[in-house]
């Protein structure tokens, strides 16, 4: 069976990075660029899967749904 999860990133102005919103339990990530946002969630996202589905030794096909989301302020 394909599980589904979400990564969202979301702009802090304040702190000047991308950061996470995911129901992949313990990911948290924190990025400069969404590119260096995106390469994070591909290294970091199936670690903490089979860390948290205990998922070690067995492969499961799972679909990865990523939004980017920044707000500007118009004048």
């Amino acid at each position: 069976m394909k599980q589904a999860y979400y990564v969202r990133a979301t702009w802090d102005a304040e702190a000047s990075v991308w950061v996470s919103e995911s129901d992949i339990p313990g990911l948290v990530i924190e990025a400069d660029t969404l590119q260096e946002f995106e390469q994070l969630m591909n290294e970091l996202a199936p670690e903490m899967l089979a860390a948290n589905e205990d998922l070690h030794n067995e492969s499961v096909a799972v679909d990865f749904r990523f939004e980017g989301r920044r707000e500007f302020a118009v004048a």
